[in-house]
């Protein structure tokens, strides 16, 4: 993966505990401005950011719990999505 470095020392200076807290606050900040958005109280790229930010912290995750296992369940949910679309 190309962050793995940058992941490795976040997990070095912080630690696990805060990662997974901080892990937590990024989809806080991503549900509040999905719901400012939908009110029309912030724009189109407060939501990105908050995106982005929560992208870099499930990459870290999936780095820190394997990303082999990820991938697998990522593949299993992306079937089963798959099934529950072409049910009638």
């Amino acid at each position: 993966m190309k962050y793995t470095g940058i992941y490795r020392a976040a997990l070095e200076k912080w630690g696990e505990e805060a990662q997974y807290d901080q892990a937590i606050e990024e989809c806080a900040e991503l549900i509040t401005a999905l719901k400012h958005y939908k009110r029309n109280r912030v724009g189109r790229q407060e939501v990105v950011d908050e995106l982005a930010d929560l992208t870099l912290m499930i990459g870290q995750l999936s780095w820190m719990f394997g990303e082999e296992d990820v991938e697998a369940a990522v593949s299993d949910k992306l079937k089963k999505l798959g099934a529950l679309l072409d049910s009638p």
